[in-house]
């Protein structure tokens, strides 16, 4: 990310920050204003949201209450104080204010206007931005975490880096997954095997998620990067919980399937590339059981078969309870299942049976 410091962000605060790099986005009326006053080095000290927290630690200035502009923004910026815009930067609530927060709140910012930012938003909570006239920089305060926003041409060459990267994972996660298939097959699937897809799903998941920030701060520049990005991802968020419903042990070890999400996207990263630690995260072994077997309830191969509604594959799944009694039902066998008749057994039958072969075609040819 271009984060110049991450301070450990919460869902609440990522959420948050998201929504605050869309407002200050290429191409939105905050970021043309926070350009212009780059441009003239004035410097700015700039808060969005206008309410208790904020009134409480404010003194002199004056109100304007008035639409927000461009323009506007920055002949405001040449005055001394903070400017106040509202929750949605649409209007300019007040200019001149001279923010006093608790100068007890720790922060490692050493300019003036960079520590009444961080103090501001620690305390209250609210987006603040600190436009640096000497350092040529704009930088995002929320809560903790400080973000600088970097001109367009650096984040579009890292956003295209992190795209190359991603296209390499993503090949190598469609290599080992089409191997899983395979050896769910010919039931000689093991935790290895398990852990190896799961850990290339979390590696693209991470690096989309990388990237997805790179579109949010490319705003309008980064329509291309967001259609390249959701053409490379597609399926992956399906194929993840797809594993997991496969393998997740059941009883009193069994957990929801959130719980298992949660606790892959723990893994720090110089973790996850010991298949062992994605082995812990998914309940089904550890660093010295990784040949031990496994069998799958044929949940990715099912979600394989065109028009098989969830509801048939769960029953199917409850049904036989394993993929390799899936695969030597007959259409007789298949048609005892509630919901499937003979046309839709008939379908599954050969939908199974192609899979099958074309796997095994893949892995020997």
């Amino acid at each position: 990310m271009a984060a110049a410091a991450d301070r450990g962000t919460t869902p609440d605060v990522a959420t948050r920050m998201r929504a605050t790099l869309t407002s200050v986005a290429p191409g939105t009326s905050l970021r043309e204003g926070l350009e212009r006053i780059l441009r003239g080095r004035t410097g700015a000290l700039i808060v969005i949201g206008h309410d208790k927290g904020i009134q409480a630690i404010s003194t002199g200035g004056f109100a304007l209450d008035v639409p927000f502009t461009a323009t506007g923004l920055r002949e405001l910026a040449k005055m001394d104080g903070a400017i106040i815009l509202d929750k949605d930067a649409s209007r300019i609530v007040m200019a001149g204010v001279h923010l006093m927060p608790d100068p007890s709140i720790r922060t490692e910012e050493t300019g003036t206007r960079h520590r009444t930012a961080d103090r501001v938003a620690r305390q209250t909570g609210v987006p603040v931005i600190s436009v640096s006239a000497s350092m040529h920089i704009i930088a995002l305060y929320l809560e903790d975490v400080r973000h600088v926003l970097e001109d367009t041409g650096a984040v579009l060459g890292r956003a295209n880096q992190a795209l190359q990267t991603l296209e390499r994972y993503r090949n190598r996660l469609d290599e080992v997954s089409d191997a899983l298939s395979a050896l769910e097959i010919e039931d000689l699937v093991t935790v290895r095997d398990v852990s190896a897809v799961a850990q290339r799903l979390e590696m693209v998941s991470r690096i989309a998620g990388e990237i997805d920030t790179y579109v949010l701060e490319l705003g309008t520049d980064g329509r291309l990067l967001a259609l390249q990005l959701e053409e490379l991802i597609a399926g992956v968020d399906a194929e993840r919980e797809l594993i997991i419903r496969d393998y997740m042990p059941t009883g009193r070890r069994g957990r929801p399937l959130e719980a298992v999400l949660a606790e892959l996207a723990a893994i720090e990263s110089t973790n996850l590339v010991e298949l062992g630690s994605v082995a812990r995260a998914l309940r089904i072994g550890t660093e010295e059981t990784l040949d031990g077997p496994l069998a799958p309830r044929g949940y990715r191969l099912l979600a394989r078969i065109p028009r098989l509604p969830i509801s048939v594959v769960e029953g199917l799944i409850e049904h036989f309870g394993s993929l390799q009694k899936l695969l030597a039902a007959s259409i007789e066998d298949l048609q005892n299942v509630d919901g499937v008749g003979d046309l839709r057994a008939r379908g599954v039958r050969e939908g199974l049976s192609r899979l099958a072969e074309s796997s095994i075609l893949e892995r020997y040819v």
